[in-house]
């Protein structure tokens, strides 16, 4: 914590030595908080629990004729709003807690979840980008699960979370970028490692694995490619791991009502060979106050050997399953106003899986009511003095 409070003191430090009388920083804020009952119910044992996913953040930008200086931060409660394990999901893998791996465990995030400081350079038709982030996103995968529009109102992390977008939230990253018209290249060198268990630290930068990615963003659409060689991302795993992925999102409208798409593809590139997870996700406002999302996974799963690591000297094939998953979710706003939007909604995920898995999970179904809050977009002007 000291280590991010020094960070943050150096930005605005830094920011307020470069600022004019006349400058002006335009701030933008945005949160979601889900609070319900999270119900899975699987063979050998079911889990009921109360819980809460959030997050929120803040952004800063100042700009010039030919420059733009950009300071952000996100965070977390969710070390405090969910048990040490995480959020029960059947079936969901990809941390670790006391060095054993999470299974049926999505993990919480940790209290800071975002701090860097991003400085552009516009020269002709070109913007040039440097970013240093203690904690930020490194060039690969579409936009995160939690930020992307089609996802907004699910409180549940993808299967194929960890094929795709895992690494929104890396301790260590630092990023160029080039844009030119609706064209965006960036490459990021980044620390492969999840972070660990202790969720309220920011931990130790490595930069040992890197990525890059092409972006198009043609009018209401965004696809991407991107690749990367992300070094040991588990304790518990010997190997690094190769990530491809693309994806085309949406959001604009259908039939005149707002409507948010996202289709997506990732490979990770492992010892037993390549896995590769799928995901349709969407969310369509039907009635103006709610709205429907729905969520569709093919996703490969390392479970029946997962963190069984091989002798030295020898590579273990693990046996692979797989499993299919589909959501469909509804929620209704029932208060808007300044404060924001609150909302109350719930969902069902039913799975169909490989016979490897039958004995273990039987036929298992997942379950969410919540109320979700978000704020009213802000957006705001302060002078820097």
């Amino acid at each position: 914590m000291r280590r991010a409070a020094a960070v943050t003191l150096l930005l605005l430090a830094a920011s307020r030595a470069g600022a004019q009388d006349e400058a002006q920083w335009m701030w933008m804020t945005d949160a979601r908080v889900f609070a319900g009952v999270n119900d899975q119910e699987r063979k050998f044992t079911d889990i009921s629990t109360v819980e809460s996913q959030n997050w929120g953040m803040v952004e800063g930008m100042r700009h010039t004729d030919h420059t733009r200086l950009t300071l952000k931060g996100m965070a977390s409660l969710e070390p405090f709003t969910m048990k040490k394990l995480g959020s029960p999901q059947v079936f969901q893998t990809g941390e670790a807690y006391h060095g054993a791996p999470l299974i049926d465990y999505q993990h919480p995030h940790d209290l800071i979840m975002g701090l860097g400081a991003s400085y552009a350079v516009t020269s002709g038709n070109v913007r040039y980008t440097a970013e240093v982030d203690v904690v930020g996103e490194a060039a690969l995968g579409p936009t995160a699960f939690m930020h992307r529009a089609s996802a907004r109102d699910n409180p549940q992390a993808p299967l194929s979370h960890h094929s795709l977008d895992s690494t929104h939230v890396t301790p260590g990253v630092v990023r160029v970028e080039a844009s030119a018209g609706a064209f965006t290249l960036d490459a990021s060198v980044f620390t492969g490692r999840e972070p660990n268990e202790n969720r309220l630290n920011i931990d130790r930068p490595r930069l040992d694995s890197w990525s890059g990615r092409v972006t198009w963003y043609p009018g209401a659409w965004k696809l991407q490619a991107s690749a990367a060689r992300i070094h040991q991302p588990e304790a518990f795993e010997l190997f690094d791991l190769t990530r491809i992925t693309a994806s085309a999102e949406y959001d604009d409208a259908l039939f005149g009502r707002p409507f948010a798409f996202t289709a997506a593809w990732g490979e990770n590139r492992e010892p037993q060979g390549p896995l590769d997870a799928f995901l349709l996700e969407w969310e369509l406002d039907v009635i103006g106050r709610g709205s429907l999302y729905g969520r569709a996974e093919a996703a490969p799963r390392d479970i029946l050997d997962l963190g069984s690591p091989p002798p030295a000297g020898f590579v273990e094939l693990h046996r692979i399953s797989h499993v299919d998953a589909l959501t469909l979710g509804y929620v209704h706003d029932v208060a808007r106003g300044r404060f924001g939007s609150i909302g109350i909604g719930g969902d069902a995920t039913v799975y169909r899986l490989s016979e490897n898995l039958r004995d273990s999970y039987g036929s298992p179904t997942s379950f969410h009511v919540f109320v979700r809050w978000h704020p009213a977009s802000k957006m705001g002007a302060m002078r820097m003095n």
